[in-house]
């Protein structure tokens, strides 16, 4: 098992679910976070006076998957976010040793 954590752009968060559900992976979590890379922030105006936006708004993603599905769920995350901007994001995969569902005491992939 692998979880799938995804850092992307805000409004590419309604594409990247409806592209995930279309190639059947049905559970998601889904955060609000702040954060920068390489793009470090950037400089605003308000009131007339520039400030340093020294964070970015991103939307944290987490999907736990089979290893057989780990490349779908990379690809149409890839596919449905990409803008060919600066700041797309990042997709880190991770591996479980164990999953359980708390209602049934379910575990490994059936857990999933």
């Amino acid at each position: 098992m692998k979880l799938v954590t995804a850092i992307i752009k805000p409004f590419k968060l309604q594409e990247v679910r409806e592209a995930l559900v279309a190639a059947g992976i049905e559970g998601l979590t889904i955060s609000e976070v702040k954060g920068y890379g390489r793009q470090k922030g950037h400089v605003e105006m308000y009131r007339g006076a520039e400030y340093t936006v020294d964070t970015l708004p991103k939307i944290k993603i987490e999907v736990i998957t089979q290893d057989d599905d780990l490349t779908t769920v990379t690809e149409t995350i890839i596919s449905s976010s990409h803008t060919g901007a600066i700041g797309d994001g990042k997709i880190f995969v991770s591996s479980l040793d164990e999953v359980i569902r708390i209602r049934t005491g379910e575990t490994g992939n059936e857990a999933i």
